[in-house]
């Protein structure tokens, strides 16, 4: 089977992903791609996204009932998610030490084999804080 290639498209896309640590939707995605591929479609990114997110170049950011995110570094990471305006940041600690003792942990206790994990922190990024704070509140 013919393996398919990294085309222009492609190129252009994981470009743009990586040239922002924002951690883009496909629907961001497109309007950035849009200025360099003008007629581009929007299934043509999402699909582009998808393929490269399964063959290594992109991870792919699935949170709970929200819209992927798309994320240009690869290496494993954590993420944190505001949980008022779903902005999505990096967690930049150790993943390793983590990994393995959850990893063989839920091996035990599952009797699966794990292949890898997804950890999320959740709270409030400072832009929010500052406007709620702003405005006569504050979070618990």
């Amino acid at each position: 089977m013919i393996q398919p290639r990294m085309t222009h498209q492609r190129e252009i896309i994981l470009q743009k992903l990586r040239s922002v640590t924002t951690h883009p939707t496909a629907d961001e995605m497109y309007e950035m791609v849009r200025q360099h591929l003008p007629h581009i479609s929007i299934a043509t990114v999402y699909r582009n996204l998808e393929w490269l997110a399964n063959n290594g170049y992109a991870q792919k950011i699935e949170v709970g009932g929200r819209q992927k995110r798309f994320d240009g570094t690869t290496q494993p990471h954590y993420h944190v998610r505001c949980l008022t305006c779903g902005r999505v940041d990096d967690v930049h600690i150790p993943v390793a030490p983590i990994a393995e003792g959850l990893k063989s942990r839920a091996e035990e206790y599952t009797g699966y084999v794990i292949t890898g994990h997804s950890i999320e922190f959740t709270g409030y990024c400072s832009s929010c804080r500052h406007n709620k704070t702003k405005n006569g509140n504050a979070y618990p």
